[in-house]
């Protein structure tokens, strides 16, 4: 069966959370490759970027400049050692998903558009499952099919 990952996922592989265990665990028994989207690589690298500048700020957010920088080489490390793999997505049908992902389960869900994003790729890809951490996303691959083994 074929993954593909959200955001709350590569957070917990490439910074230690109270639920970063799930995530590696998941990732000891996965032969081949983790399949990504470059927008879950951008979304990624941002959110990393933000929690930096947050800290910035303010010592109580976020987390310190070399941590982020950490896990940002680390995630090319892994891409470049082929242990996640950036696949080619068709971004006109995975937005025509999205519509109706979000036309169906917004207003009941209250999802983000990078969540229904994610889950739209996830099913423009063809993948069986969604690996996510985030409990509302979890409900909207669910209910659209794809099992959540995390």
């Amino acid at each position: 069966m074929s993954h593909f990952p959200d955001t709350s996922f590569l957070c917990a592989l490439y910074r230690t959370q109270f639920n970063s265990s799930k995530a590696d665990a998941f990732m000891v028994g996965l032969l081949g490759p983790l399949r990504v989207s470059s927008l879950l690589l951008l979304e990624f690298r941002q959110s990393v970027r933000l929690q930096i500048r947050l800290y910035n700020h303010d010592r109580t957010q976020g987390f310190p400049q070399n941590e982020g920088l950490q896990m940002l080489r680390d995630i090319q490390i892994d891409l470049n050692a082929g242990i996640l793999s950036v696949l080619p997505v068709d971004w006109a049908d995975v937005h025509q998903r999205a519509e109706s992902l979000s036309g169906a389960h917004t207003l009941d869900g209250g999802h983000r558009l990078a969540d229904i994003l994610h889950v739209a790729t996830a099913l423009h890809l063809g993948a069986g499952a969604f690996l996510t951490l985030d409990m509302n996303q979890k409900k909207l691959a669910e209910v659209e099919g794809l099992v959540v083994p995390i």
